[in-house]
């Protein structure tokens, strides 16, 4: 079987995969493993991996800033050095919710409620709109 190389955080990015979109990452990149170079193709990236997992555009715009602010989020409660608990009340969730998110359950969480949790993190939340590649007049 062949070896995945992963570019950037894309590993990261699968990790945060619901558990069905996972599965199927998972599988996907086995049968990928398992094929002859003669049968393997490879395409570029489109800078998001749920877009080119086949989401219509405006749902992996959608996944890709939720796991954006996830992994920031994660990134804070791991390096506060505090409990869950103690992470939980300064986000202004439950401790299970934030497990929730810990656990990579992106369909669990709003952009909005993200923003929330990254604010309170004492985090500045900044969105920058342009016209997408794919786009048509």
């Amino acid at each position: 079987m062949k070896p995945i190389n992963w570019l950037g955080d894309s590993r990261k990015a699968v990790s945060d995969f619901s558990d069905d979109a996972r599965r199927d990452a998972g599988f996907q990149l086995e049968r990928v493993q398992q094929m002859s170079k003669e049968n393997l193709i490879i395409k570029q990236g489109s800078g998001n991996v749920f877009a080119d997992m086949g989401f219509p555009p405006e749902e992996a715009q959608n996944l890709i800033l939720r796991a954006e602010l996830i992994n920031q989020i994660e990134d804070y409660v791991a390096s506060s050095g505090m409990t869950q608990q103690q992470s939980a009340k300064k986000l202004g969730v439950t401790q299970p919710r934030l497990n929730l998110l810990l656990k990579g359950k992106i369909n669990e969480f709003s952009i909005d409620a993200l923003v929330n949790m990254a604010a309170k993190a004492g985090m500045q939340v900044e969105m920058k709109v342009k016209r997408a590649a794919w786009a048509t007049c």
